[in-house]
């Protein structure tokens, strides 16, 4: 059998009713084992036989105790089984060739079922995140982090689990269930009377018990995971608790749920004193019964000794196996809930399968586009948002190697018309022209393949250097890379570091400086080589020393290239070849610096006196 290891389970996810809908959703999983069905099958043979032979044991142990009571003389009535004591060497030798058989079943089992399940595992979890990673934007917009990364660790390890260990160790109890009713009741039909009459009662009340443990269990992991919440707030907000001398209130704040947990676990706490004094009382009452009436049967000459303890041994397995239905049972409901989960996901469409007509060569012919852009009467509203509409009948133009620029409130709809280029959502009106073609006649991939996007907050991974550079474009040469490195003003501070582009830039980029970081991200975007470049507030967050390193390298990064830039300073966006300035969702103005400065009472004009006139670096979200 496996061993006692279970996987964890999401405290915020109770188990899930056993239905047959549920039930028939777990069961399309199992194709994920038909590759490995041969070991799969011969896995549950070994189970078979092991759990037969688990059955014979009390068998020849009754045989044995007989043996040993004929040869001392003590023989009763209906003894007929008894063994010669000559025979009971012989009986050992069978006995422990049963459990040898036993053995090497189980151990044939267990390594089988481990390769099955960590394959049919590792295929699953593939699979998932293969899913995952191409679903639409709008999908990630309504989900937590946690919960998908909950789906492809705890689901599926739990999914995992009943599959190759759960399911497996159900038929074995079922074996030892099914045969150790039929083997009492050829023993002696009055004791398994007795039997059945005592031992349900008390098994009933631990059912009972089991679900009321359950829930207090599942209300204590709630507040022990509310305390938890407590933690990861006050220590990643650790500067604003210190800066408003809050640590006593938040040390409060964790008493008190500390105080709630405890509460909760010692009222399971008494459910289990009360439980475990009834359970020692009864069960063991039973167990007494069972003896008693028993020995009376031995002593009347109805049984012998040998047959008193082969019903013992069974009726203990029996228990055993029933024990183990209620907690498979447990295990089964949170599968089922876990399925259900993993399978929701899996029937996502992903975002190729809403992508409009089929792939489409580019105009040139060749593969790659020009870059030419047109937004035609767009009007779009976020699918979990969709009676707020972000932008209203909104058109703009940028031809091919063009800069255009956006700017505009915090909330007008800039960073929306950027989702769009990208097809990460599609307007719920208008038209999005690539080349004077619908964007969603191009294959997706194909059209995102030839943009390039250096955001305000650079996510480096948490590779080296050189890695990061190269997501660009995977399988770059080093001397490529490094070219790219230098077109972006980052290859003197990467040749600084003693390991040069093998360098760790640690989770998430924190070992380098904003600016760094953010020349990595034009080195990867030169890397890419795009047609279409979208520079997202890529500067906002430097200091001037930086901003000028930056810039220099978005120079060149943009040249020949048609660009999109996001900014609020308006320094940024000068040298544009049009700015449009986005109100409400809607453009109320465009044309370059000059014409929009010309332009008396204009937006663009007042946030320019605001940040130019007066000298100050005044954000456009003001």
């Amino acid at each position: 059998m496996r061993g006692n290891h279970r996987p964890p389970v999401d405290p915020k996810a109770p188990p899930a009713r056993v239905t047959w809908a549920g039930l028939r959703e777990a069961g399309r999983l199992l194709a994920y084992l038909l590759p490995y069905r041969r070991k799969f099958v011969a896995a549950h043979l070994c189970l078979l036989v092991a759990s037969l032979a688990g059955l014979a044991f009390p068998f020849f142990t009754g045989r044995l105790i007989d043996g040993a009571s004929r040869g001392l003389g003590g023989l009763s009535a209906g003894a007929g089984w008894a063994l010669d004591p000559a025979s009971i060497n012989a009986t050992a030798l069978l006995l422990v060739l049963v459990l040898a058989v036993q053995a090497l079943c189980a151990s044939f089992q267990t390594y089988w079922l481990t390769e099955v399940g960590e394959r049919s595992l590792a295929d699953l979890r593939r699979d998932t995140y293969g899913r995952l990673i191409r679903l639409p934007m709008a999908f990630f917009a309504q989900r937590r982090v946690g919960e998908l990364t909950s789906r492809l660790a705890a689901d599926l390890s739990l999914l995992q689990h009943t599959l190759t260990g759960s399911a497996p160790q159900l038929l074995g109890q079922l074996v030892m269930l099914t045969g150790g009713l039929a083997l009492i009741t050829l023993t002696s039909g009055r004791l398994t009377l007795v039997m059945l009459v005592s031992v349900p009662v008390v098994i009933g009340l631990a059912v009972a018990f089991g679900r009321l443990a359950r829930k207090v269990s599942f209300e204590a992991m709630e507040r022990l995971a509310d305390t938890n919440v407590v933690v990861e707030e006050t220590l990643q907000g650790i500067a604003s608790v210190k800066a408003f001398a809050n640590e006593g209130y938040e040390t409060a704040r964790y008493r008190a749920g500390i105080e709630t947990f405890i509460g909760v676990v010692l009222r399971g706490a008494r459910y289990q004193g009360a439980f475990t004094a009834f359970i020692t009382f009864a069960g063991f009452g039973s167990i007494v019964l069972v003896i008693w009436y028993g020995a009376r049967l031995v002593e009347g000459g109805a049984l012998t000794f040998g047959d008193l303890t082969q019903f013992l041994m069974y009726t203990m397995f029996i228990g055993g196996a029933i024990g183990g239905f209620v907690r498979l049972y447990g295990e089964l409901q949170r599968a089922v809930g876990a399925t259900q989960r993993v399978r929701e996901l899996l029937r996502e469409p992903p975002e190729e399968a809403g992508g409009g007509a089929p792939a489409a060569a580019a105009p040139d012919g060749a593969g790659r586009i020009a870059g030419d852009i047109a937004f035609e009467g767009i009007t779009f509203a976020y699918p979990s948002r969709k009676e707020a509409t972000v932008l209203r009948d909104l058109s703009l133009t940028a031809r091919a190697g063009q800069r255009i620029a956006l700017v505009g409130p915090s909330g007008a709809g800039k960073s929306t018309i950027v989702s769009l280029l990208l097809r990460f959502y599609e307007p719920d009106g208008g038209r999005v022209l690539i080349d004077g073609r619908d964007a969603r006649d191009y294959p997706l991939r194909g059209l995102r393949a030839q943009m390039a996007v250096v955001p305000q907050d650079v996510l480096l991974f948490g590779g080296t250097i050189a890695d990061n550079i190269a997501y660009g474009r995977p399988g770059a040469s080093p001397a490529e890379i490094e070219e790219a490195a230098r077109q972006a003003n980052a290859h003197d501070f990467i040749a600084a570091f003693p390991e040069g582009y093998r360098t760790v830039v640690g989770e998430r980029g924190v070992k380098l400086s904003g600016g760094q970081r953010q020349r990595v991200a034009i080195a990867r975007a030169i890397l890419r080589n795009p047609a279409i470049l979208i520079l997202d507030e890529a500067t906002s967050s430097l200091d001037s020393g930086s901003e000028s390193l930056v810039q220099q390298a978005l120079g060149a990064l943009m040249e020949g290239r048609t660009s999109v830039i996001i900014a609020h300073r308006l320094s940024t966006v000068r040298r544009a070849d049009c700015i449009y300035v986005v109100k409400e969702g809607e453009v109320v103005e465009s044309g370059t610096h000059a014409e929009l400065i010309a332009q008396p009472g204009g937006l663009y004009r007042t946030l320019s006196e605001l940040q130019f006139d007066r000298g100050e670096p005044v954000s456009l979200d003001n």
